[in-house]
């Protein structure tokens, strides 16, 4: 049985661990890469998969996951745009409410879909405050949820919500610029949230270069997703 994720992360923000994360989208990869795809993500010794997208065909969650623990050791984590990409083949899911937003269907309508399943799953379910900031590009999350992200200039709006979902008893806190974001989460934003939550800090999007990576780790990120990086084969670890 796979130890408990939010422990880990935990136990990682504690003693100065820095997490990695692979992101990867079943709508953009196809089974037949899996086994190469786990492959690199197994050299890279990633310390987790995430697997979700905004708009991911029905039941594709579930064939995607169950072939990619067929290849992998390394823990699959469910990252859901909507309660259909939920699947027990997983080792743990986000459980997200986008707290950025004002849209009730992704605060919590969405959740409440879930229920029915979860409520008899084998799955660790953690708590997640997830706050979409601006990237300087239309994200999928921001043309699914119709929200509108925090400015990247607005720091006391990003750390107030990072708060208000730590006092709602959140687990983790996701600071998200969103998929193909053309410039990650600032680094004053990241400095700031981490320096005013207790709970871990999860970080991703935009994030392509080892300078970025670097910025994001040095500020406060417990946990950095690579998404679109390493789709495209960009080595962030050695360059």
């Amino acid at each position: 049985m796979t130890k408990s994720i939010l422990k880990h992360i935990q136990n990682a923000r504690a003693t100065n661990e820095k997490l990695i994360a692979i992101l990867l989208d079943p709508d953009k990869t196809s089974s037949d890469e899996i086994p190469s795809i786990s492959k690199r993500i197994e050299k890279l010794k990633a310390n987790f998969i995430f697997v979700g997208g905004s708009l991911v065909e029905n039941g594709k969650t579930t064939f995607f996951v169950k072939t990619l623990k067929k290849h992998t050791q390394i823990p699959v984590v469910l990252f859901p745009g909507d309660y259909s990409q939920v699947t027990n083949e997983a080792d743990a899911l986000l459980f997200l409410s986008l707290l950025s937003g004002r849209n009730p269907e992704y605060l919590i309508e969405q959740q409440i879909k879930s229920v029915p399943f979860l409520k008899n799953s084998t799955l660790e379910i953690i708590p997640t405050g997830y706050i979409l900031i601006d990237g300087g590009t239309q994200s999928s999350v921001l043309k699914v949820s119709k929200t509108t992200p925090i400015s990247q200039e607005n720091i006391e709006l990003a750390v107030a919500t990072a708060i208000a979902g730590m006092y709602k008893g959140k687990q983790l806190i996701y600071l998200e610029a969103g998929s193909g974001a053309i410039k990650p989460v600032n680094a004053k934003i990241i400095s700031e949230v981490h320096k005013n939550i207790s709970i871990p800090l999860i970080v991703g999007g935009g994030i392509r270069t080892k300078k970025q990576l670097t910025t994001a780790f040095e500020n406060g990120a417990d946990l950095v997703i690579i998404g679109t990086a390493f789709e495209k084969h960009i080595d962030l670890f050695n360059t």
